[in-house]
């Protein structure tokens, strides 16, 4: 196996989840190089990282990208491509690349079942969560190495941070049904000061952070977030890629869940308390107001996590 392309384009909670399945396929393959196709506002999570060899950025709304995209993929000869992702648009793209042999998810798992018609090799998968589904699919691939780490780069320092151990999160999620209300943000902001003696950090993109009373503005890109989320000492997230990214950094915290399953999509590798309300029902309908379930989990819940975390850590 001399050359191996990844396709997985977005979202950032979706390229963290699917590291550990190509670190399988890079352990099992160390002479192979790795190419990845991804949206450019996502490559700052696989440059440094030690992974990846080439990062072909796919610029989704620009005139003209498909046929360039499928021009640069073509600049090189695959062994193998893998279709993390399993949509339409991922597996045409992987196609395009005239990989030898193109592995991706089967019907039950795939996220758009006509995504399958491109594949030689379509897997299916019995695992709950996706990055089991992930490192089934790379073992489908022929991986034979079961790898679970996370490779990760260091990330830089941007914006200014508390001096004292501070707790992080990121409020904004993708779909707004995901996230907490921000008043509740305010009030665990209290407890956090009152109680732990701690700052609570909101990160996000500049100009998308919002002013929330008693809690401390980080805005920052990727690079930025990434140090931040190394240097918390607790993180409180909802479903979103940052949550995702400081669980496999090992940080404790708690994380609020409602229309999304985290059977399925819970975070993975910190000591994280999880918190959804019994009998929410599970949808990936893109809701345009605050979930009731998300409501739901109280400030006083996830401080009592925070702080029998704080504990266990002095």
């Amino acid at each position: 196996m001399k050359s191996i392309l990844i396709v997985r384009i977005g979202a950032m909670g979706d390229i963290i989840h699917s590291l550990p399945g190509v670190a399988s396929l890079k352990r099992s393959f160390p002479q192979a190089r790795i190419t990845w196709l991804v949206e450019p506002r996502w490559a700052p999570l696989l440059e440094g990282g030690g992974l990846v060899d080439r990062i072909v950025p796919f610029h989704r709304n620009l005139p003209g990208t498909w046929l360039q995209t499928r021009a640069e993929l073509r600049g090189e000869a695959y062994d193998l491509a893998v279709d993390f992702q399993g949509a339409m648009k991922s597996a045409v793209l992987a196609r395009a690349a005239r990989p030898a042999r193109l592995v991706g998810y089967a019907a039950g798992v795939v996220r758009e079942w006509p995504a399958s018609w491109f594949y030689t090799t379509s897997a299916g998968s019995g695992s709950a969560h996706v990055v089991e589904q992930a490192l089934d699919l790379a073992e489908a691939a022929g991986a034979f190495l079961r790898v679970t780490e996370f490779p990760l780069p260091a990330g830089a320092p941007e914006g200014t941070l508390p001096e004292e151990p501070f707790v992080l999160t990121s409020p904004l999620a993708g779909w707004i049904s995901k996230q907490w209300p921000l008043e509740h943000f305010a009030t665990l902001a209290g407890y956090v000061r009152a109680k732990l003696g701690m700052a609570l950090v909101l990160n996000g993109p500049p100009g998308t952070v919002p002013t929330v009373a008693g809690t401390w503005k980080h805005e920052s890109g990727l690079a930025g977030l990434i140090d931040a989320s190394r240097r918390a000492s607790l993180v409180v997230g909802v479903d979103s890629g940052p949550l995702h990214l400081a669980a496999v950094l090992g940080k404790p915290g708690a994380a609020i869940f409602g229309p999304t399953d985290p059977v399925r999509n819970g975070p993975r590798g910190g000591d994280v308390a999880v918190f959804r309300k019994a009998g929410t029902r599970t949808t990936h309908r893109r809701g345009t107001e605050i979930d009731p379930a998300m409501r739901a989990i109280s400030p006083e819940q996830v401080f009592a996590a925070l702080e029998t975390r704080a504990a266990c850590r002095v």
